[in-house]
């Protein structure tokens, strides 16, 4: 507070009249009101005439404030932002229950301290400063829009193009810093920024434009908001004219300052249409009606000016604060001033400070205004929990010719859109969902711009290309500088493919004698060395927190190369099928169906009958021959049947994969290797050769948890072959671990070593940029398109394909087929056996009880032992059962 009444010290109050006024009536005859803003800036000529009809219109209507009438005092400011203090202060003298301004937001802020020490509402539809709020400033009511809103629409469009950096153009003030740092927070929701913040002072002059125009034009984005102020706003465009920068590939997008201006001043000279052609515009949304139709026309009985969307505002102002008068005395309000404890200490001097009163109904009166909920010219007026008007929204114009026209709206719930909020929300058509029609831009072009350029500062792109020792093919750095490639020959080509130029140089990063990181590039890209990277750079987590990578160009995986040996065929190679566990049991399994059948079918069946001789060797030829169908003993019961069927389907799969497997080891060249793939590498403890310089050290130890003891980095082709060929046993490596695309190269001419297991990451190689980086974007679309018109693959051809080696079609050992593939089909061929042969010991027992009761009862009586039992049931079953004509079989 001290800093406001130093201010106060250059004011000389008007002489206080009374000590205190208090209103004897309940209902008074006058309630003042004031108003402070410029008589003649462009929306003071305006507002003073809205406010004065909307007085008038009040006092007409009896029903308003019956019959108390409203009273409006109007101060001008004269473009003075000392007065746009002063004057508030005055009214705050006198018996004024609410002030209508200032229409800056710094002169509000200061005025609005004071306010809240008095208790009486500032209400301010100019001061649209987003960072006012109530909690700051309790009695500051902001009667249209909030700023917040308007940075919203703006970001939500350069989404909608899909732009990525905007520059922003403002005052150096709080109204341009705050607004543009709201313009940031929401085009950061957007996954956009700014750029480049282009502040001028608050009152520029040209020579101060210009400077910052020049600066703006030599940045790469070509997106410039502009938030200014009117009084000198148009001078951007007019100097932006004079430099070229109204020019095809701008985009100018203006806050509601541009339209208000346009709407009050219109039609605009010649020369100012001419500067702000295809310029985007946001306007203060207000919905059609009867009411805001009728007020049109009589507006132009009214001034000679135009009527923007500031005058409508001003007119619900009035009309907003006369229903909140009259709520307040409704509710038993009394219009009185008292002096305050603390402005009483001030008593004294010639400043006279002690003549500044509180308002009694204050805190009574501002409950009361934001509570009213009416429809007027600007649509609903009702306030939110935070104080801002419900249903925010705006127009979106585009200037064309001698004036403008309406491409879209923007609401706070709906978007972008091409029809009016409120018919938005009534309505189901798919056509009113459009985000924005056509807009015409700088230069007279309908293509929508791009967004940004090269800098303008004649520099090249520093393509940082990995100098590596390795792989020529990939990247080669030559004795003369010159870098060639297969990566940037596939760069080269979507450059080409662009629609503008790229001006760069390639420029080696490593020594050419250790493989440099790749990592290490990238966060030099990040760090701005390089404004690029290009190269065999693969794509992962790590690196993509760091730059914004490409659409891959080669999809290279992680793969194991081992030494691996052909395979010849032997004399033993009909066992190589199967492993001995599946030879074991497969044989146990002929032999167990051959007893179970046996045992079925020996009481009934004259086949299995005879010498123990005999029946020893039909049981064995009889399990073994159904290997090839080829059994001719039948089966007479039921229960040896159902087995049977079981055992023929068994043998069925078995003996179809067992030919399947004997045969691809027959006709295709087998490659064998210890090493079966990543999963052996993770349990011995072998060493493992990798590329030095890559990321692969990393993914094996922090990932595969592979103690990085076991590692040994490998420069070049020729250390991997001589590692793999000494083996762990003369100072070698078991297997090297690189990206698939490397060892194709590796294997197109050693025969002796081959890719064990599958691939075991998905990667690929993309050209790095950094953050943000529009042409990341283009570059992605044009390796798209190589990839379509089939450039990609004959430069691939060139530069990667490679004739391959006699055994580069070979197979590595296949798995031979063990026992766990088959254990489903023993388990039931096995319980079938086992619910066979208790059914037939069951039904053997009941036949037996049936065929001597009289025995069986006189052996319990004389207590015979279990083990003559047992012999006379097994004698029992022994003996060959006569099937008489009719009876069932087992």
């Amino acid at each position: 507070m001290m800093w406001i009444l130093l201010l106060l010290l250059l004011f000389h109050a008007v002489p206080l009249q009374g000590q205190t006024t208090n209103v004897s009536s309940p209902r008074p005859q006058v309630v003042n009101i004031g108003s402070v803003f410029t008589f003649k800036s462009l929306i003071g000529k305006v507002i003073k005439v809205a406010m004065q009809a909307a007085v008038d219109d009040v006092n007409a209507n009896p029903s308003v404030l019956n019959n108390t009438r409203l009273n409006i005092i109007m101060h001008d400011t004269k473009f003075n932002g000392f007065m746009s203090i002063m004057e508030p202060l005055r009214f705050m003298e006198n018996e004024t229950v609410a002030i209508i301004g200032p229409q800056r937001p710094t002169s509000a802020r200061v005025v609005s301290h004071v306010a809240t020490e008095l208790k009486i509402p500032i209400l301010s539809f100019t001061a649209t400063d987003p960072t006012m709020s109530p909690r700051q400033f309790p009695f500051f009511i902001r009667t249209s829009q909030n700023d917040l809103f308007q940075m919203a629409a703006i970001a939500d469009i350069v989404h909608h193009y899909g732009w990525r950096e905007v520059i922003a153009i403002y005052g150096d003030d709080d109204y341009g810093q705050n607004g543009v740092a709201a313009l940031g927070d929401k085009l950061a929701e957007k996954r956009c920024r700014i750029s480049y913040k282009a502040a001028l002072p608050p009152e520029p002059t040209r020579e101060n434009i210009t400077n910052l125009l020049i600066k703006v034009a030599l940045s790469e984005s070509r997106i410039i908001v502009v938030h200014a102020y009117f009084i000198w706003g148009l001078e951007v465009f007019n100097v932006a004219q004079y430099l070229g920068m109204m020019s095809s590939g701008y985009v100018w997008i203006a806050t509601n300052w541009l339209s208000a201006i346009i709407d009050t001043n219109s039609p605009l000279p010649f020369e100012t249409v001419n500067n702000i052609q295809g310029v985007i515009a946001l306007r203060l949304h207000t919905p059609d009606s009867v009411m805001k139709k009728n007020f049109v026309q009589r507006w132009q009985n009214l001034t000679h000016d135009g009527l923007s969307t500031y005058g409508l505002y001003a007119y619900d102002t009035v009309w907003l604060l006369a229903h909140a008068i009259d709520d307040y005395l409704q509710r038993g309000g009394n219009v009185s001033f008292s002096k305050s404890p603390i402005v009483s200490e001030l008593r004294g001097g010639n400043l006279h400070l002690d003549a500044l009163k509180v308002f009694d109904g204050g805190d009574t009166f501002l409950e009361s205004i934001l509570k009213v909920d009416r429809v007027g010219l600007t649509g609903r007026m009702k306030f939110t929990k935070d104080r801002n008007l419900v249903n925010p929204a705006f127009d979106v114009i585009n200037v064309i010719g001698t004036g403008h026209r309406t491409v879209g709206y923007w609401s706070d719930h709906l978007g972008l859109s091409v029809m009016p909020p409120e018919e938005l929300e009534n309505t189901s058509s798919s056509s009113g969902h459009k985000k924005l029609h056509s807009v015409v831009w700088p230069g007279q072009t309908t293509q929508n711009p791009r967004g940004w350029v090269f800098s303008n500062n004649g520099r090249h792109l520093r393509i940082g290309v990995p100098n590596r020792y390795r792989f020529e093919e990939v990247v080669s750095v030559q004795s003369n500088g010159i870098i060639t490639g297969f990566c940037v020959d596939v760069f080269v080509a979507a450059l080409s493919l662009l629609p503008y130029a790229v001006p760069f140089e390639l420029v080696a990063f490593g020594n050419g004698h250790d493989n440099p990181s790749n990592s290490e590039l990238v966060r030099l890209i990040t760090a701005g060395v390089y404004d690029a990277g290009v190269g065999d750079i693969t794509i992962i987590t790590e690196r993509t927190k760091m730059a914004d990578f490409t659409q891959p160009y080669v999809e290279s995986g992680l793969v194991v190369v081992a030494p691996v040996r052909k395979l010849g065929s032997s004399a033993m190679a009909f066992l190589r099928p199967f492993t001995p566990q599946m030879w074991l049991v497969a044989a146990s399994s002929f032999l167990i169906v051959g007893a179970v059948i046996w045992c079925l079918e020996h009481k009934q069946n004259d086949e299995f009958r005879g010498p123990p001789r005999r029946q020893i060797i039909t049981t064995f030829w009889f399990s073994f021959s159904t290997l090839f169908f080829s059994h001719r003993e039948t089966t007479v019961s039921n229960l040896g049947r159902v087995v049977l069927l079981i055992w023929l389907f068994v043998v069925l799969i078995i003996n179809s994969s067992y030919t399947a497997s004997l045969t691809s080891i027959l006709t295709v060249h087998q490659l064998s290797s210890p090493i079966k793939g990543i999963e052996t590498l993770v349990t011995n403890n072998d060493p493992i050769g990798y590329p030095q310089g890559s990321f692969v050290r990393d993914y094996l130890v922090n990932e595969l948890r592979i103690h990085e003891s076991r590692l040994v980095p490998l420069r070049s082709p020729e250390e991997y072959e001589k590692a793999l060929r000494d083996g762990p046993g003369k100072g070698g490596v078991a297997a090297v671990v690189d990206e698939r695309a490397y060892i194709e190269l590796f294997l197109s001419n050693r025969c002796e070593f081959g890719i064990v297991g599958q691939e075991f990451t998905k990667n690929g190689w993309g050209f790095a940029f950094p953050r943000n980086s529009p042409l990341a974007v283009d570059v992605s679309t044009a390796i798209l398109q190589l990839s379509e018109n089939g450039d990609l693959q004959r430069i691939r051809d060139k530069w990667l394909l490679r004739k391959a080696c006699s055994l580069q079609g070979a197979e590595i050992e296949v798995d031979r087929l063990e026992l766990k593939s088959f254990w489903g089909l023993f388990v039931v061929c096995g319980l079938v056996c086992v619910v066979a042969l208790a059914v037939y010991i069951v039904l053997m027992i009941r036949k037996f009880g049936r065929h001597s009761p009289v025995e069986a009862e006189g052996s319990i009586r004389r207590r015979s032992s279990p083990s003559a039992s047992i012999h006379s049931f097994l004698s029992f079953v022994k003996e060959k059962e006569e099937r008489r004509q009719g009876s069932s079989v087992v």
